[in-house]
């Protein structure tokens, strides 16, 4: 895989129970474009007869979000071994006012919304798509250096949970606990 240089991701896709109705959720909330969408009545990759719908939303620079709709399948449900918070969607906005705003705008909408949530080096809030998916807007916040701090001590936190299944404590200053401070 010496020539493997990927290029980003092309899309993420997952399922939905209304291809318009989440169309125009995503367009209505989350300002999306609706880019593209594919019907077929047999899958593609392994010639199954199994009708589709399949959108594509334009999540910004060249990040794409799809969603498959399924009639002829049983009803969608998520992973019930997995806690909500788990498998969400987070998208990246340009601020904290812009979070705060469509936070307002969500809210407005009668969309229930968790948050803000301070994570140190950004800032989120929470709700749910009309599919059940989690989606979180975080804004950054990181002050210089932490960023890099974290991808330093990466492999270290990685290998002792690898062992111990216990949170390490190399970014204890990200969850509030002590100041922050690069290493050399």
């Amino acid at each position: 895989m010496q020539n493997l240089q990927l290029q980003g991701v092309h899309h993420v896709a997952y399922r939905c129970k209304d291809a318009k109705q989440t169309v125009e959720f995503y367009q209505r909330h989350l300002n999306m474009d609706f880019l593209l969408a594919i019907a077929e009545n047999e899958v593609p990759s392994t010639k199954e007869p199994d009708p589709y719908m399949h959108v594509f939303l334009d999540a910004g620079k060249g990040n794409v979000l799809a969603f498959f709709e399924l009639p002829s399948q049983p009803k969608m449900d998520r992973d019930q071994n997995t806690p909500t918070w788990v498998q969400h969607i987070a998208f990246q906005v340009d601020s904290l006012e812009v979070l705060l705003d469509t936070k307002e705008e969500l809210e407005q909408a009668g969309i229930e919304v968790l948050g803000p949530t301070e994570h140190t080096i950004f800032k989120s809030i929470y709700f749910f798509d009309p599919n059940g998916h989690r989606i979180e807007l975080a804004a950054n916040t990181a002050q210089p250096g932490m960023l890099e701090e974290l991808k330093r001590v990466a492999p270290a936190m990685l290998d002792e949970w690898s062992k111990t299944k216990k949170a390490p404590r190399h970014a204890d200053w990200l969850h509030g606990n002590g100041e922050f401070q690069t290493q050399q």
